[in-house]
């Protein structure tokens, strides 16, 4: 089994990917027509089983449980992608899971986890209240936290996708990563850092604490905004043992989108590619379609997921496109 950082040796992403191979699929990449720029490719993580990368990480994390924990259960709090994907993984291997949510959760991927077995406890206001209800379940009943990103175990996971990319698309030189909590990143990062490859981390204006602790150097909390890439929101922990660390060490550049460019992008993506795509998996697409940010080499941008409620699809389908925003118009201030 893949050593891990927490016992001072580097994950181990070929063996990760074995791993959880009968329960993530390899997704597809297809190109990108962008004008004036290098070769760019759209790695499709929103055609992943569960519909977001988030299956990588919990696949990974319950195959590496003892027996005693797969027992006692797990606990996870989650804004729906990764509450969706332990639920679902769980279920396949006969885990008991809790899954504790903020009361914002998105409906689809709510009744996506109940579906799939888990018990759900509506947490409160914020997604802070429901890290803090999972790690009350955790300590009092004995359950297997499975942190969504600050946990060596998942990061590993989420770095398979940097793993395929490499190997689907040689010589690329750069991949377009969305930020949050860090998992992903962290995991893409380490996985790719090694050949050469830059990575560009890509925060929603709304939800960016990830990106403001790394300017201060150190985890800080902010207010949750609401936001049309609502997978991106939550804090990072004041004691985040890991992904902060490490987003640090791997992000070579970060570019900030705001809720107009976001919404475009997922408009465009259904409009322009058939694509269906959450907000917070278009941030990527967002950077390059708004101007914000132009690949400097070959790319490859991870468009996350693709759970977003029907409603909302239509609404942002149906408007009229906007011109590009002005340059200063940054959601993040």
């Amino acid at each position: 089994m893949a050593a891990s950082t927490e016992g001072g040796c580097a994950p181990d992403f070929a063996a990760a990917l074995r791993r959880i191979r009968r329960l993530a699929w390899e997704t597809p990449v297809v190109p990108l027509e962008l004008p004036g720029v290098p070769p760019t490719h759209i790695k499709l993580e929103s055609l992943q089983h569960t519909g977001s990368f988030k299956v990588r990480g919990a696949s990974n994390r319950l195959l590496k449980l003892g027996a005693g924990q797969r027992g006692r259960g797990v606990v996870a709090a989650s804004s729906g992608n990764h509450g969706r994907a332990v639920a679902e993984v769980a279920g396949r291997l006969g885990i008991r899971a809790t899954v504790c949510v903020p009361d914002w959760v998105d409906p689809v991927k709510l009744r996506a986890i109940v579906a799939a077995g888990a018990q759900v406890v509506r947490s409160g206001p914020t997604y802070d209240h429901a890290e803090e209800r999972a790690a009350e379940l955790a300590a009092r009943g004995g359950l297997t936290p499975v942190h969504p990103f600050d946990d060596m175990d998942v990061i590993e996971g989420q770095g398979t996708v940097g793993l395929e990319v490499v190997r689907q698309l040689p010589g690329v030189e750069e991949v377009i990563v969305p930020l949050s909590g860090g998992g992903l990143v962290a995991g893409i990062g380490l996985a790719v850092r090694d050949r050469g490859v830059r990575v560009v981390a890509v925060s929603a204006g709304r939800a960016s604490v990830m990106a403001r602790s790394l300017e201060r150097g150190h985890p800080v909390e902010l207010p949750e905004e609401e936001t049309v890439a609502s997978a991106l929101s939550g804090g990072i922990g004041p004691g985040n043992r890991f992904s902060f660390d490490l987003c640090g060490r791997v992000i070579d550049e970060h570019v900030a989108v705001g809720e107009g460019d976001i919404r475009s992008a997922v408009r465009r993506a259904f409009r322009e590619c058939r694509l269906v795509v959450e907000g917070g998996g278009a941030v990527g697409l967002a950077a390059l379609w708004s101007g914000r940010y132009r690949p400097r080499g070959r790319a490859a941008v991870v468009v996350s997921g693709g759970n977003i409620d029907g409603r909302l699809l239509v609404t942002l389908a149906a408007l009229r496109p906007s011109g590009p925003p002005a340059p200063h118009d940054h959601e993040s201030g």
